[in-house]
């Protein structure tokens, strides 16, 4: 007796289809599951007989040999169990109908029959409709986040007895019900607004330059200046998610396991802040079970790394390829996954150990060794890739008790989605969003300059020794600014403020 149930399987956050062969044969009872499966895929057989017995149906004291197609690909997680029952008591005709190729099955099962929900199905869906597939089964508790995909029929199941009983046309089951994105969206409500923050205006202004062009800042300061607050009032001007870029990040944390099932879609923009003990796999992803790591999961959004030096190099130095390229290749020994990781890093620092190096109204108490050694922890190319350094210094009384009203994040976010617009028509037709991402050839055609700020950027790039790939994010920033004030040229005022955000590592790292 032999059957073929379709499923699928994750690699990194895209699916890949799995065939799910099993063939039962007289002889000694034994349950055999090959075709390189991880440890929760072989104990399927546990699970798969207890919920067959418990659901009513007759589980064959035979020689039961379960393969999972293609045998090459490592199979990893429950969500097999589904179609390994269904492929079971298809071969033993349980299950009368044919129908049940048709579908693709997703689904843990727990020992009584129920189905449980499974990890990455969004992901799956998306590859399974691509590749022609448009029929599933999955589990209940995933349905919100299948509800946004069009053009399916997407059955949702409670217990396996449901399943064989919809297979077997004894029950209706009615196909989900899509909802669109609008309908779930809320607006890009931030608990923290600039309108609270005091002071500052000079790293206010380094914001919204970076929400408007999806630039990286740094923030130097003193202990208690207000940086941390700053980024978190960050996330509050940034362009709302588009529905394509929800569905790119609800597919990172699917796959991750943090996605809200009460929600099923991403529709605020990642604010991710990992700890600085965080380790390397934790940040980039990979380990055992290949899991998107927190530069992944703060794709289209922000990742705030406080207290910059206190990460280890290491760690500090894996930022690099994501923050060239937009994505992460993690490389383990029995596979290599790409993550996305299209982020705009936040990072804030203080300048010394004591916090006060470079203060006006502290006294320093560290020595050019203890200074030197913490800012080192902070390498030139990462400086490099890092288009905005801004200087925060404390407040004063007499800013904190101003009663004059700072302007509200929402009217910082006015100019922010006006700068993005000129973009994306910018950009039209292509993948790129916003300025920092520019290659080489669209910046030359778009960050042309006149011949007096030709001579500004040459003063610039041989006093401050700046390298090819900072004066390209120079440029890249002048457009920005210029695009905020809704000018089609960029002017040397808007290259001269782009060179001020500049200066500071040759401020503290000439030490």
């Amino acid at each position: 007796m032999l059957s073929k149930v379709l499923s699928y399987g994750l690699l990194g956050i895209d699916g890949f289809k799995v065939d799910i062969e099993t063939d039962i044969v007289g002889g000694l009872p034994k349950f055999d599951v090959v075709g390189l499966g991880d440890t929760s895929v072989k104990e399927a057989k546990e699970r798969v007989k207890s919920a067959i017995a418990n659901s009513g149906f007759e589980y064959p004291v035979k020689h039961i040999t379960i393969n999972l197609a293609p045998a090459d690909v490592k199979k990893e997680g429950p969500l097999f169990d589904l179609g390994i029952a269904v492929g079971v008591l298809a071969a033993t005709k349980q299950i009368t109908k044919s129908t049940y190729k048709d579908y693709v099955f997703l689904g843990e099962l727990s020992l009584d029959g129920s189905v449980k929900m499974v990890k990455g199905v969004l992901p799956i869906l998306i590859s399974a409709s691509t590749e022609g597939h448009k029929k599933f089964v999955i589990p209940n508790a995933n349905k919100e986040e299948a509800k946004f995909i069009d053009g399916l029929e997407i059955y949702t199941v409670e217990n396996l007895r449901e399943t064989v009983e919809f297979l077997n046309f004894e029950k209706v089951l009615e196909p989900l019900k899509t909802t669109t994105f609008e309908e779930v969206a809320k607006a890009n409500v931030n608990k923290l607004d600039f309108e609270n923050v005091k002071g500052q205006k000079a790293a206010k202004r380094a914001l919204e330059i970076a929400a408007a062009g999806g630039h990286n800042v740094l923030m130097i300061g003193p202990p208690g200046s207000g940086k941390s607050m700053l980024a978190k009032c960050f996330s509050g001007i940034l362009p709302n998610l588009t529905f394509e870029e929800a569905l790119e990040v609800t597919k990172i944390h699917s796959v991750a396991g943090e996605l809200d099932l009460k929600k099923g879609i991403i529709t605020q923009r990642p604010f991710r802040t990992p700890h600085h003990t965080a380790t390397a796999i934790s940040l980039t992803g990979g380990g055992l079970h290949s899991k998107p790591g927190e530069i992944s999961l703060a794709h289209n959004g922000v990742l705030y790394l406080d207290e910059f030096p206190e990460y280890s190099r290491h760690l500090i130095e894996t930022l690099r390829q994501p923050l060239e390229d937009g994505f992460i290749t993690v490389a383990r020994a029995l596979q290599t996954v790409t993550y996305p990781s299209n982020f705009t890093l936040i990072a804030s620092m203080n300048p010394c150990p004591c916090g006060n190096y470079g203060s006006k109204d502290r006294e320093c108490k560290c020595s050019p060794v203890q200074i030197h050694k913490y800012l080192s922890k902070i390498s030139g190319p990462i400086m490099d890739r890092i288009d905005i350094q801004v200087e925060c210094d404390n407040v004063t009384y007499k800013q904190l008790n101003n009663d004059e009203k700072e302007e509200s994040s929402s009217e910082i976010k006015k100019r922010v989605d006006k700068a993005r617009e000129i973009q994306l028509e910018r950009f039209k037709g292509t993948t790129n969003y916003c300025n920092a991402k520019m290659s080489v050839p669209v910046m030359k055609k778009f960050c042309k300059l006149s011949p007096e700020c030709q001579t500004l950027m040459e003063s610039a790039f041989n006093n401050l020794k700046l390298s090819a790939r900072a004066h390209d994010r120079i440029l890249k920033v002048a457009r920005t600014i210029a695009d905020l004030e809704g000018s089609e040229d960029i002017k040397p005022q808007h290259i001269a403020e782009a060179i001020s955000y500049r200066g500071l590592d040759r401020k503290y790292w000439s030490i």
